[in-house]
């Protein structure tokens, strides 16, 4: 009778869920809010490390060396606000190709793949030099790449060189959330720029206001075409 009553309360023991000692309670509350910090500083680190290209394009053919720009600061790191609004410049050119467009998302290790953590893409029409406008619904820190699908048209006669490189270097911009002043002046401008959908602004004004003077040229006409998109 005795060992059954042994076996009993051994049982009994057994059964008893494990409880966390008081000591190791705020350890593990002091590792949460650690994790939590970490989170919430990978944006700001990704500001200073990320290796963006603001302004796309090559040196060779008509349609690879065509400008491209994206209108964020130049260090390619903005943040768009709720709004989402986001713009692109294209330079002159007498036989304009589409543009390729993607999103891909940051991991919480600061890179992307192209295969894995693509979130959107859209190709935009063949046009003319101007500025196009167009909304990104932003959940997380987005890698934008924009370039021209120069495969889509013909090459440049001119350059034999043009067939072998048929894919400029694409603009490349990191899109974050959390926004710096600088972000929100910026966040203005392209406001102001929506005000314009349909019409045309100054060149030289846009090229001033967006600190892109540099890639202007004689060869750009004087009003830009501002086109939105949903």
């Amino acid at each position: 009778m005795a060992s059954v009553a042994v076996r009993r309360r051994r049982r009994q023991a057994g059964a008893r869920p494990a409880l966390i000692p008081v000591r190791v309670v705020p350890l593990l509350l002091a590792l949460a809010v650690t994790a939590e910090a970490s989170a919430a500083l990978a944006q700001p680190n990704l500001r200073s490390t990320f290796p963006g290209r603001r302004v796309g394009g090559g040196t060779r053919g008509e349609c690879t060396a065509r400008v491209l720009a994206h209108l964020v600061p130049g260090s390619s790191v903005y943040a768009p606000g709720a709004g989402g609004l986001i713009g692109l410049l294209e330079g002159p050119s007498a036989n304009p190709a589409p543009v390729a467009v993607s999103f891909r998302q940051v991991n919480a290790a600061g890179s992307s793949d192209a295969a894995r953590n693509l979130l959107s893409s859209r190709e935009l029409p063949a046009s003319s030099a101007g500025v196009t406008l167009l909304r990104l619904p932003l959940k997380g820190a987005t890698v934008w790449e924009s370039s021209y699908r120069c495969d889509a048209g013909p090459g440049d006669p001119a350059d034999p060189l043009a067939m072998v490189s048929s894919e400029a270097p694409p603009a490349v911009s990191l899109l974050l959330l959390e926004a710096t002043p600088a972000d929100t002046a910026l966040q203005g401008k392209l406001k102001g720029l929506s005000a314009f959908c349909g019409k045309s602004v100054a060149c030289e004004q846009l090229a001033a206001s967006f600190d892109l003077t540099d890639v202007i040229s004689a060869d750009w006409p004087a009003q830009l075409p501002v086109r939105c998109l949903p």
